[in-house]
């Protein structure tokens, strides 16, 4: 299992946390041929084990990511029914999320849903960082299936936390649409900033 640090996270939910921090220091090195900015990131062991499995495709670390969010989950208990995963805002063959979240329900016996979808194309929001855009760019971007959620203690899962917008937004749709009895909030990572 690899070692964490769990952090707090705040917002709709009931409680939430992420396991560790994304990255522990970056400093900028200069722009690419694109003209983007790039930067020697340090990463905690949870966040290269992610960073890995999100860009690289390389699921040697699912393992062990999967057990440091079931130990949180089982320290914490939140005694939840279902696990829903966000939706993916980059299509990739294979969804880290949904992997993630796959491994998770396992190793706790809950079952995983993937019951949010979206209204439209969601606009990318991960260059955005002005909340207000953000908040602007999800408004009534999620929808829910009801009978997946109505009545039950959800665990809203997503692998990286920056905002929060997005989940925020989820839960909102969990408790205003899908009538879920409560919602916690996991996340594999959260960046250093929040923003």
């Amino acid at each position: 299992m690899a070692n964490f640090q769990q952090r707090l996270i705040i917002g709709k939910w009931r409680e939430g946390f992420a396991l560790d921090l994304q990255t522990l220091s970056s400093t900028f090195i200069g722009h690419d041929e694109f003209g983007h900015p790039r930067f020697d990131s340090t990463r905690s062991e949870i966040g290269e084990l992610l960073y890995k499995l999100k860009y690289s495709s390389d699921q040697s670390g699912v393992g062990e990511i999967a057990d440091a969010a079931a130990s949180l989950v089982k320290g914490w208990q939140p005694t939840v029914e279902v696990i829903v995963p966000v939706p993916a805002s980059t299509r990739r063959s294979m969804q880290p999320v949904i992997v993630l979240a796959n491994a998770l329900g396992q190793r706790l016996g809950i079952p995983v849903n993937d019951c949010i979808s979206t209204t439209r194309d969601p606009s990318p929001i991960k260059n955005v960082s002005d909340l207000d855009e953000r908040m602007r760019l999800l408004a009534g971007l999620y929808t829910v299936a009801p009978s997946a959620v109505s009545g039950k203690r959800v665990l809203l899962f997503d692998d990286l936390y920056r905002s929060g917008a997005t989940m925020n937004e989820i839960t909102t749709t969990l408790y205003d649409n899908g009538q879920a009895a409560d919602v916690f909030a996991l996340t594999i990572t959260r960046t250093r900033s929040i923003r």
